[in-house]
């Protein structure tokens, strides 16, 4: 196959020849010069630089043709979905229609699609009218629409204070009001190909997302399987009309157990899902979305490991970004069996100016198991209490 990759995640979070063979398909990378310059060298293929200042969908169309024989585009990032439907309706290439790509990219249509569905979602309310209350009182969420990593999300204390807020932003309509929800977060972690759901693993947050752009610890920890949270992914999946690759769902479950959508990507998960999600099954999550994509075989699923894997970072884009920063990491921690590798930013490292989960720009990350998932759980959030990171150097 002569295949274009849009290249927008890391290639040490994908490892793109784990799935495909190099020497047997002809494959094109195209991305910045920053994200082609960690393309293995020894790789065979074709690098196609996406100058900083160019729109990357705009750049591959100016530079392709059908004549080129591309017979399929993958993009594996977030944003990079709408721009591979551009790309391949450039190159007549088969795939998923702008509708169905929008419901697995906008929050309030991914939302829309699932009333009446008997999935229970917030209330929420995309355009708001110019005067009156919202139908809803009190705590509130003022999030972008396409947004992600909790980027421009804030929680007010009541409707009154997020609609005014909302009424400010100068790019409402990107923007969006829906009801808060109190409960546990938890995310589902799976395959989907021809329709079914596999390797479906859930687990629950420590913390919670969006403080995580406020400067505070983000992690999660996988848990048993229950049948309710597959058959409840199962749902999502089907009325969504998802029918391939990886998806990621996010969930509450409320006091009272009631599971309440909150929402979903089409994409493997970031931060430590896939070294856990690998551990936990032996299914390399990015290998099986890329097969399941361009209907190949799968790499073969490695031994599970018999344990239930977390991880937890601390961010540090909320600090100066000067490289004299000080990471305390108690001795207790570092020694604890269920530390299975304790990754410090290097003194003299300038911490991330971005939002980022990657275990090599942040100051701390932690990954973890436990053969109990609710022990994980009590060390994660010990971390999550006792690791630091300040101004200095590293203890």
């Amino acid at each position: 196959m002569k295949i274009l990759v849009i290249h927008q995640v890391p290639y040490r979070k994908v490892e793109y020849h784990r799935a495909l063979d190099h020497h047997q398909h002809e494959i094109t990378y195209a991305g910045s010069a920053s994200m082609l310059a960690r393309v293995p060298t020894d790789l065979p293929c074709t690098l196609m630089e996406i100058p900083q200042d160019e729109d990357v969908a705009d750049t591959i169309i100016a530079r392709t043709s059908r004549a080129d024989g591309y017979d399929d585009v993958l993009s594996l990032s977030e944003f990079g979905i709408l721009l591979a439907h551009r790309v391949r309706e450039h190159l007549a290439l088969p795939g998923p229609c702008l509708q169905q790509l929008e419901q697995v990219r906008d929050k309030v249509t991914m939302k829309q699609a699932l009333e009446g569905s008997g999935i229970r979602v917030p209330r929420f309310v995309p355009h708001p009218p110019a005067c009156g209350p919202l139908p809803w009182s009190g705590r509130t969420v003022l999030k972008p629409r396409r947004g992600a990593s909790s980027e421009g999300v804030s929680v007010y204390e009541t409707a009154r204070e997020a609609l005014a807020a909302y009424r400010k932003l100068q790019d409402r309509l990107d923007y969006q009001l829906e009801e808060h929800i109190d409960g546990h977060i938890l995310h589902t972690d799976a395959v989907v190909r021809d329709g079914s759901l596999t390797s479906l693993v859930t687990s629950r947050y420590v913390g919670k997302p969006v403080d995580f752009a406020d400067g505070k610890p983000l992690g999660s920890h996988q848990l048993p399987h229950e049948p309710r949270h597959h058959a409840f992914a199962a749902q999502v999946v089907e009325t969504l009309g998802i029918t391939t690759g990886c998806v990621h769902l996010e969930f509450f479950e409320t006091p009272d157990n009631d599971l309440v959508f909150l929402e979903i990507g089409n994409r493997v998960g970031g931060a430590g899902v896939i070294t856990a999600h690998h551990r936990h099954t032996g299914v390399h999550l990015p290998s099986w979305e890329i097969a399941a994509r361009l209907g190949l075989n799968p790499v073969p699923a490695q031994q599970p490991s018999g344990r239930y894997h977390g991880w937890l970072v601390l961010p540090g884009h909320h600090l100066p970004p000067g490289g004299d920063h000080n990471i305390a990491v108690p001795r207790r921690l570092r020694e604890h069996p269920c530390m299975d590798r304790l990754h410090v930013l290097a003194p003299g490292t300038p911490l991330p100016t971005e939002i980022t989960y990657q275990e090599w720009k942040t100051p701390v990350f932690v990954e973890a198991s436990h053969h109990d998932s609710a022990l994980l759980r009590e060390f994660l959030e010990d971390c999550a209490r006792s690791i630091t990171v300040e101004g200095g150097t590293t203890l």
